[in-house]
């Protein structure tokens, strides 16, 4: 180590022309930089520098010396750059999880659009809709909805989820729209992947908890069965968006709908976040909207 400081301090004085000027880059006395120099002409057996009171000059050895030594250090910035940029630039292999649906429909487009942008990287998607130990099962970024647990994790929202309670024109033939949350108990409820329906009331979250004789754990089973007039269903807007417009399905229990059930991207808190996390979360965050259908009731 003591060996480069002596170099370093020997190509700063050449290429800035005084020693004052050299230690003044590097953060040093001028009386450190001129025994730097003189401790590598003493280790080498050769002078390197010719010095007056007004300038510096070259000897044949240190001109001879300083060429080769100059490509040390343009080596050295070399890799600095290379090192700076493979940091910004998203590599290696990238593991995320969603739920199923929604991945499927609105994630996957999105990775693959990351993707063609940077196919340098790996990337692997898993869509399940049970819960994922994001750390234990070694996965980078995990996609969550609604109202998300305290966690150790580092979360940032991507989008609005909003969910209705709805039931088709024909199940409400047969039984009356409800108008309070105790009025459940007299209908036929299709129970998803949780028997317990999110609500809100004066403020605050109210979960309620629903029985039924239908029961899946499919968002797409689910919005059918509530399409053919089975019963009431909870689902988010990008399933019931078009049929609450076309008037197939009728949403009931407004007041009481919950308005802060978003979609998170979560992920391992890290001191370094690498590149192709913090990127594709933000490529995310910046394009879900695009591909969410409008929502008549928002």
């Amino acid at each position: 180590m003591q060996h480069w400081s002596r170099i370093e301090a020997f190509v700063e004085v050449v290429r800035l022309g005084t020693f004052s000027a050299a230690a003044r880059h590097l953060k040093v006395s001028t009386s450190h930089i001129s025994r730097l120099v003189s401790q590598l002409e003493n280790q080498l057996g050769v002078q390197l520098l010719y010095r007056t009171t007004r300038q510096i000059r070259l000897t044949d050895a240190g001109t001879t010396y300083v060429e080769n030594c100059r490509h040390l250090f343009d080596g050295l910035r070399d890799a600095e750059q290379a090192l700076s940029e493979l940091q910004d630039k998203p590599n290696g292999l990238l593991k995320l999880t969603s739920a199923t649906t929604f991945g499927e429909r609105f994630i996957a487009p999105l990775v693959n659009d990351f993707q063609c942008l940077h196919p340098q990287l790996d990337i692997h998607l898993h869509f399940t809709n049970r819960p994922v130990e994001l750390i234990e099962e070694g996965y980078d970024i995990a996609i969550r909805m609604g109202v998300l647990k305290d966690s150790s994790l580092i979360a940032k929202r991507l989008c609005d989820r909003r969910e209705y309670i709805v039931g088709s024109q024909s199940y409400f033939r047969q039984a009356p729209r409800p108008h309070t949350l105790g009025e459940l108990n007299q209908h036929r409820c299709l129970i998803g992947s949780r028997p317990n329906w999110l609500f809100e009331v004066n403020g605050q979250r109210r979960e309620v908890r629903v029985e039924g004789r239908w029961s899946a754990n499919s968002g797409p089973a689910l919005l059918d069965a509530a399409l053919k007039g089975l019963g009431l269903a909870q689902l988010p807007d990008y399933y019931v968006g078009p049929y609450l417009a076309s008037g197939e399905l009728v949403a009931v229990l407004e007041p009481f709908r919950h308005h802060d059930t978003a979609v998170w991207a979560v992920y391992p808190r890290h001191r370094h976040l690498s590149p192709k996390i913090r990127q594709l979360v933000d490529y995310l965050a910046a394009n879900i909207d695009s591909l969410l259908p409008n929502n008549p009731l928002a």
